[in-house]
């Protein structure tokens, strides 16, 4: 089933595309995955969801595992070989070393045949906002060049409590994502949503903008 959909939703890899059409991408095969994983059971969307995450960390933590996905000039049989390894290192990586289950298997299977597990990331990641949204769980990314201070980080959580968006979400979910690249300011991202703002910025100002923001984007 998953693999059909999958199959029809997506199109060959192509040379010379942007960022923009690669992310268009991948939100076809999260979107593909999550239905199907969703119409199985919840027990199967959150079994799925937690393979990802495991398989996405063994891809950043083994160099050869990255360089795999990232290699669009792999033959149909170093593919196979490629995704057994990544398979194996995720089944190991539990304390019951439960096997992966077919739908995950699936998907990966696919986007081999396709040409697009460089897509891996962007499928995950979009596979992960939809099970948040399903679950009503708001989850905010603040990056900044060093951690936020707690009192900065503690008057960012009630501005964005105060959100109209954060206020029908069962729950809020605040990550502080280190980048050594952003001197002196944090970017705030929500869904598709992103704005930079100065640390010394005045709170109420910030309060402002993310007001606008969160509710622009839930009536979207």
């Amino acid at each position: 089933m998953l693999s059909s959909v999958l199959r029809a939703s997506a199109t060959p890899a192509r040379s010379g595309r942007g960022r923009r059409a690669a992310s268009s991408i991948a939100l076809k095969y999260s979107s593909a995955l999550y239905s199907a994983a969703l119409k199985q059971s919840p027990q199967v969307l959150t079994k799925v969801q937690s393979e990802l995450n495991t398989i996405f960390k063994g891809i950043n933590e083994v160099p050869h595992l990255k360089a795999f996905i990232t290699n669009p000039t792999l033959s149909a049989k170093e593919r196979a070989t490629g995704l057994t390894a990544v398979f194996a290192r995720a089944e190991g990586s539990v304390p019951k070393k439960e096997s992966i289950s077919d739908i995950t298997k699936n998907l990966f299977v696919v986007l081999a045949e396709n040409g697009r597990l460089a897509e891996v990331p962007g499928v995950i990641e979009g596979f992960n906002e939809l099970v948040a949204k399903h679950r009503g769980e708001l989850e905010v990314l603040v990056t900044s060049a060093v951690p936020l201070p707690k009192d900065v980080a503690t008057k960012l959580e009630v501005a964005l409590k105060q959100s109209e968006a954060a206020q029908q979400a069962k729950s809020l979910k605040i990550t502080n994502k280190v980048n050594s690249s952003l001197v002196g300011g944090i970017v705030v991202d929500f869904g598709d949503k992103s704005i930079d703002l100065s640390v010394s910025s005045r709170v109420n100002k910030l309060n402002s903008i993310l007001y606008r923001m969160f509710s622009s984007a839930l009536s979207t």
